[in-house]
């Protein structure tokens, strides 16, 4: 038996993660009393408390935790936190805790779990996965590391012959997963912090590739080492599976699909950019391989509207142009910003990015300070330090950072002072980027540009 099975209760250690939440979500749909303690109150926690979940915010050990039994409780936490006092707690009273990877590699264990792996485009891929296979009405789960714009969640259930997980390669979670599909869409050195070194998080991959059954459910995006046999994908070029004849109308991306078979023309998708069209080239290599028909696949590509804050884009009667995006480290801030360009070659850009972590600034700083530089005017905040402490990372500042950006236009700001610096500027397209807290500017920025008189 499942040793999920045998508990009633699931206390979430950083409950307001997105991975977090969705696990979350699982067990409360499922009957079970879920509550759990996380640092800061967001839009995502207040929907969980909506849903009818306990959270606390303090790190206290009250009558919630004292109350609970360990015969009947599972408690479940994110490898981000380091310390805590409630996590304490359950360790020295013997509870049952466990890694979220390995907590939804065990709910995944007996379904063909599709998991979509890669330093950048899971999110966007795993959720676009998700929402072909509820398009095409098949049985399945998902686990995903954003907010779905269709169905307004990062969890939906649909049955269980399926599931589709976004695999974390942080900490190496993916490598509890128990993968019957997989797609690998890049290796590119990241979380360093964790790896070393950019051969660390290669062989990372590798190892998760391995953990596939057969090669042709296996599926990496062309050019990408992985060290077993696979199905390539690509865009521009021949791969098993590719897209190309790329078109651009009003906003929309018009191209043909091939199999190694036959070619499908003119599908229509509406998310920017080469990349989210090799997103969208595995997503149907997938989805045909399960046996989907194209008729349904054209229509669900036509209608995916993407990922809350994975290039959020408003459009304003006064002209203005707002995006937000979750883009963190210098090969998303590029994709992000060459999708502005392409699309808006002459209008004036102010980006606001808020950096995440030290060790990712002080590893990626050059790269930061490049893509950075292709902004007209840029505010950047301070670093955001999730799980680390400014005091192990002397000199790392966003003041430090900023020096090596090249533009004239340029200054440091708090997040505290960041929407007031923004409501000073003149600026066509305002963009705000990072993966910290600086969405909590989203909905001011997005009230006061609307009352903008034209």
């Amino acid at each position: 038996m499942n040793i999920l099975q045998t508990y009633q209760t699931f206390y979430f250690v950083g409950i307001g993660g997105i991975g977090m939440s969705a696990l979350a979500r699982y067990f409360n749909a499922s009957g079970k009393k879920v509550l759990g303690y996380d640092k800061t109150n967001t839009k995502l926690t207040q929907n969980l408390m909506n849903e009818g979940i306990d959270i606390v915010f303090e790190d206290l050990i009250d009558d919630r935790i004292t109350s609970l039994q360990k015969e009947d409780t599972l408690v479940i936490y994110t490898p981000a936190i380091k310390t805590l006092g409630i996590l304490d707690y359950f360790n020295q009273n013997q509870f049952e805790v466990l890694k979220r990877a390995k907590v939804l590699g065990l709910i995944t264990e007996n379904t063909d779990c599709i998991a979509i792996a890669g330093t950048h485009g899971k999110t966007t891929t795993s959720t676009l996965v998700a929402h072909l296979c509820k398009e095409a009405d098949l049985p399945f789960s998902c686990f995903l590391g954003g907010i779905s714009e269709n169905f307004k969640s990062n969890f939906l259930y649909n049955g269980s012959t399926y599931s589709v997980v976004e695999a974390d390669e942080y900490d190496r979670s993916f490598l509890n997963l128990s993968p019957d599909w997989a797609v690998v869409t890049s290796t590119d050195a990241d979380h360093l912090d964790i790896y070393g070194d950019k051969s660390h998080i290669e062989e990372g991959f590798r190892q998760f590739a391995a953990l596939v059954p057969q090669d042709q459910q296996l599926f990496v995006r062309k050019g990408v080492e992985i060290g077993r046999g696979h199905q390539t994908y690509a865009v521009n070029e021949p791969a098993d599976f590719y897209s190309d004849n790329l078109r651009m109308d009003h906003d929309k991306i018009y191209f043909d699909f091939h199999t190694p078979t036959e070619t499908i023309k003119d599908f229509v998708w509406g998310i920017p950019g080469i990349h989210n069209v090799e997103n969208a080239t595995v997503a149907l290599a997938i989805l045909h391989n399960l046996g989907a028909d194209f008729d349904t696949l054209k229509k669900a590509i036509a209608n995916f509207k993407g990922i809350k804050r994975r290039y959020t884009k408003h459009i304003y009667q006064n002209g203005k142009i707002y995006i937000d995006d979750y883009a963190h480290h210098p090969t998303e801030i590029n994709a992000v910003m060459s999708s502005i360009r392409t699309f808006y070659p002459d209008k004036k850009l102010l980006v606001a990015f808020q950096p995440h972590l030290f060790s990712r600034t002080r590893d990626f700083a050059d790269g930061f300070a490049e893509s950075l530089s292709k902004a007209d005017e840029l505010i950047l905040l301070d670093i955001y330090p999730a799980r680390e402490l400014q005091e192990n990372f002397e000199g790392i500042t966003s003041s430090w950072l900023l020096d090596k950006v090249t533009l004239d236009k340029k200054e440091v700001s708090t997040l505290a002072d960041a929407f007031e610096k923004i409501k000073e500027k003149d600026f066509d397209i305002l963009l705000t980027v990072g993966a910290g807290n600086i969405d909590t500017l989203y909905d001011p920025i997005c009230e006061w540009i609307e009352k903008i008189g034209v």
